[in-house]
């Protein structure tokens, strides 16, 4: 009986440190990089044909973006797949939510540009001050260059009268180009390179003043819209600067997860018949769940183009669990106003959306924003 006992116990030991190097393989294997022609593979397969949008969208205009970070830490939202759309309130999201692999979503083919911008930005910069300075064209030079562990304060304050350089432009603009191309093997079109050499002149002209501008001019922007310093010195609900610029372990997690190619942009219509489902069998092939769907406000326009059913379908088909979220950003209005917020940002449980829609509780854009969403503290 004892020598059973024993084998029983050695027999359990042995499965439990089985097991133990399986799920620790399986562990390391999701953290390995992306081989660079995957990388490029995926982009070009998983991508539609690129959309228009009103605004070009170099930054966000969402000043509301870090109130949610206490409420997804409490929900104890982390890991797993990140879905996201726009551009670098994305780098802020998954600085704080550490996902094992990100997809940036986006209905124009000049979004997926930027963020390969963004990426070779990542790619060639050590730190913040590098990364700002090669964004802004502005040189790092003199004795108040900012360290390492600088204050976001402080690195405002020195790109904010750092003079911007052509000649230093022109030189970044070369080896973004050269970078995308050559280390992350996507070919780039003219139109691409068009549109990133007007990106980056836009960076050099407007400095950490540059805001979010619509592409008529009678629909506003400018000093409605959050400046980018502005946004990167925005705080969270503690108080504490929370942008992915205001921690140098934040930066550092997200310069890392580009560098194994785990943040991947694809050009693609949320309502549209490939992309999101061909992230979704990505990701169960790959056994990852969604844990985060950044929305921003698309699903409004979804409505108002009369295919938010098929989104819908979309998200039916991503792998996600009951804990898995949306972020959205929207109009603070009514009941959903986050004080002298322009947006608001909410919570909602993918698993009850689902559920909402299904019981025909959403006619509407506004009734789907105000119904079943996750309380924020107050």
């Amino acid at each position: 009986m004892k020598i059973r006992q024993k084998s029983l116990l050695w027999s359990g030991l042995i499965l439990t440190v089985a097991l133990t190097i399986s799920l620790a393989a399986a562990f390391e294997s999701s953290q390995d990089r992306i081989p660079a022609a995957e990388f490029s593979k995926i982009i070009k397969t998983f991508s539609e044909e690129g959309g228009y949008f009103l605004s070009d969208n170099l930054i966000s205009n969402e000043d509301s973006y870090l109130s949610v970070l206490n409420k997804m830490r409490e929900l104890h939202v982390s890991g797993g797949a990140y879905i996201g759309v726009g551009p670098e309130q994305n780098f802020t999201y998954i600085a704080k939510l550490h996902p094992t692999i990100a997809f940036i979503i986006d209905i124009r083919r000049e979004a997926l540009i930027q963020h390969l911008m963004y990426k070779a930005l990542f790619h060639l910069s050590k730190d913040r001050t590098e990364f700002l300075a090669r964004l802004l064209s502005r040189r790092i030079t003199g004795k108040d260059t900012p360290g390492t562990a600088s204050s976001v304060g402080k690195l405002m304050n020195y790109f904010s009268i750092a003079p911007a350089d052509s000649e230093y432009s022109t030189s970044n603009l070369a080896e973004i180009e050269r970078t995308i191309q050559t280390d992350f093997e996507v070919p780039l079109t003219q139109h691409d390179r068009d549109f990133l050499e007007y990106a980056l002149k836009t960076f050099f002209r407007d400095g950490v003043d540059i805001s979010f501008q619509f592409n008529s001019p009678r629909r506003g922007g400018g000093s409605f819209m959050p400046s980018l310093r502005e946004l990167i010195e925005q705080t969270d609900p503690d108080g504490k600067p929370g942008s992915f610029l205001a921690s140098a372990d934040d930066y550092q997690f997200v310069r890392d997860l580009h560098e194994k190619n785990r943040i991947i942009p694809v050009t693609g219509n949320f309502a549209g018949p490939k992309t999101l489902k061909a992230i979704a069998g990505y990701l169960r092939d790959h056994s990852y769940s969604v844990n985060v769907f950044y929305t921003s406000n698309v699903e409004m326009y979804l409505f108002q183009d009369d295919v938010f059913d098929a989104f819908v379908e979309n998200v039916r088909a991503l792998p996600t669990t009951n804990t898995s979220i949306f972020i959205r950003s929207a109009q603070g209005r009514g009941r959903m106003s986050l004080g002298n917020f322009r947006m608001t940002t909410l919570l909602q449980y993918i698993s009850v959306f689902k559920k909402d829609h299904q019981a025909g509780l959403y006619p509407d854009y506004r009734t789907m924003v105000n119904t079943h969403y996750i309380p924020l503290d107050k």
